[in-house]
């Protein structure tokens, strides 16, 4: 395992596994995510990588060990999710309407809906428009930059993104980024993308998966000048 000195781990995974119908996606994974880290997660299509974050969540049954802020993801979710940020590659087919959306979370989160549709219009949303659209109803940018707002506006301890700025238009992932860039120094980022080259100044370790495993764990040396 790989830890940050003077940081202790947010997440810990010991020999993490995971099966579908026979076919085992995460192989005895072991790995800690510490405090502070900004990590890019990288690896092909199969690697593990959304299977892994869906573990966090406490979406999956597992064996192994995986503890999140010291607590079990089965059965604590509902005290890890209060603390945790989660952008999903693909959205939930909600059909709820915008509206009701943004006070689900404002009630889940105690934040006001204000901040939320703040963040969704810094990213170019014009959401107010679109209150009384259903969810699924909106393009595949503008439900992205609704979850990233919900995300970001929660101000959570882990933020956890899956592909995160895969339907944003080029202006909205230049502020998107700048969030990021600026984002508490002693939260923990985990950012899974195929873009390495996207987010390369946004993180300070890059965690590869290949096959169930990880395969490269590095810290990256700090970078004259960057935002992290």
């Amino acid at each position: 395992m790989m830890e940050k000195e003077n940081n202790q781990p947010v997440i810990r995974a010991d020999k993490l596994s995971k099966s579908f119908n026979k076919l085992q996606v995460l192989k005895e994974l072991s790995v800690d995510f510490n405090e502070g880290d900004r990590i890019a997660l990288i690896g092909q299509n199969g690697a593990g990588k959304t299977t892994l974050i869906r573990c966090i969540l406490g979406q999956y049954v597992y064996d192994g060990q995986l503890s999140v802020l010291g607590k079990d993801p089965r059965n604590q979710r509902v005290d890890i999710l209060k603390e945790v940020g989660f952008v999903p590659q693909i959205p939930p087919p909600l059909k709820i309407t915008v509206k009701e959306l943004l006070k689900f979370f404002a009630d889940l989160s105690t934040v006001p809906v204000e901040e939320y549709v703040d963040i969704a219009e810094k990213l170019g949303l014009q959401i107010k428009d679109s209150y009384n659209k259903p969810f699924v109803a909106l393009s595949g940018g503008m439900k992205q930059k609704l979850l990233v707002s919900f995300a970001l506006g929660k101000k959570p301890t882990v933020l956890l993104m899956d592909e995160p700025s895969a339907n944003l238009d080029p202006a909205a992932r230049e502020i998107f980024f700048d969030y990021l860039s600026k984002y508490n120094k002693e939260a923990l980022l985990v950012l899974s993308s195929h873009r390495m080259t996207e987010i390369a100044g946004l993180v300070n370790r890059v965690v590869e998966m290949d096959f169930g495993r990880i395969v490269l764990d590095k810290i990256l040396e700090p970078v004259e000048n960057a935002n992290i």
